[in-house]
């Protein structure tokens, strides 16, 4: 992937200040990125990015023969394969805007872009894995059934069918901070949700604030846990609108039908994604006026942007959970 930063023609120094400020404000919204097996794509390399599973071995439950070799057992391995897509924008800005702003423009543009690009990298990534095959439902067989909160019940149901699975629990994430690296974490399978869930989370039997968690260290955005389940929430885990039952005491768009919510419960190693954290990760591009050339003969017009490669892939659709519920108006 190219990964070259291009700094217009500002000096480095300002470049350099622009593509911390946007990292800054863009980290609170990777919550997806957190939980992900993380594929560095190298530079200047293919855009397809391939993972690797070497599966389970059968157990060798037949005894050895004295004198005889056995046949032994063969080693099987997956490869999930995903094509990085390019993504990005920039917004202009005049040579007046540049001379007269009150507010130190540069800074301000890049805060705003920053959070642009996060989100989206984080949509792109729940768009992904909210289609995955494995789903519950909080009452009823299909989508236009749903009518009803998430409960323990359906929590026990999701998590059984994980563990028959041998799905392990997230024992370690992506730290929140600018550089690649990864921090330990309390053993527990993840459930993302969006805030319109979040009372009907709290009502349920057993649940834990993380003001109660004592010695462990709640993520930003995290609601609580409930058993095995730490729950965060964001907006861009968005509904289903209108999708579900008869809407009732449900929160419903269009006052019929209740919308409904996927919530996603996600094992170890149940997708992969490129990440947008890193040095190497994105694209920072801010031209002032007057480096187009002959484009811009009075040096009036800028631009501010950014671009990266991207792109998420589920890598085992049986540790990866999504439960559809309705949430109580």
């Amino acid at each position: 992937m190219a990964t070259n930063m291009v700094y217009g023609d500002i000096s480095p120094r300002t470049a350099a200040h622009a593509v911390a400020k946007m990292l800054t404000r863009g980290v609170p919204y990777l919550v997806i990125e957190k939980f992900g097996q993380v594929y560095v794509m190298p530079t200047k390399s293919t855009k397809v990015a391939a993972f690797r599973r070497y599966n389970a071995l059968p157990l060798a439950t037949t005894p050895l023969v004295e004198g005889i070799t056995p046949t032994g057992s063969k080693v099987n391995v997956t490869d999930v394969v995903a094509t990085l897509e390019q993504y990005g924008d920039y917004v202009p800005f005049s040579d007046v805007i540049e001379d007269t702003h009150e507010d130190p423009f540069l800074q301000q543009v890049s805060e705003v872009l920053g959070e642009q690009a996060a989100q989206t990298m984080e949509k792109i990534r729940f768009n992904v894995i909210k289609a995955g095959t494995n789903v519950f439902y909080a009452n009823g067989s299909v989508r236009t059934d749903v009518n009803t909160p998430i409960s323990l019940t359906l929590q026990r149901k999701v998590t059984r069918a994980l563990k028959r699975q041998n799905a392990m629990y997230i024992t370690n994430v992506v730290a929140s901070t600018p550089n690649f690296r990864t921090e330990p974490v309390e053993a527990a399978y993840i459930g993302l949700v969006h805030p319109d869930v979040e009372n009907d989370i709290r009502n349920m039997s057993g649940f834990i604030p993380t003001k109660q968690y004592g010695t462990v260290t709640p993520w930003a955005n995290e609601i609580g846990s409930v058993e095995d389940v730490r729950y965060l929430r964001s907006t861009i885990f968005t509904s289903f609108p209108d999708a579900g039952g008869a809407a009732g005491a449900m929160i419903s768009t269009g006052a019929s039908l209740a919308d409904v919510y996927p919530v996603l419960y996600v094992a170890k190693d149940a997708y992969g994604l490129v990440p947008l954290k890193g040095k190497d990760s994105m694209s920072i591009i801010i031209k002032n006026p007057g480096s187009s050339g002959s484009a811009d003969p009075l040096n009036q017009r800028g631009t501010a942007g950014w671009k990266v490669m991207h792109t998420a892939v589920i890598l085992n659709d049986l540790w990866l959970v999504r439960a559809e519920v309705a949430a109580t108006n």
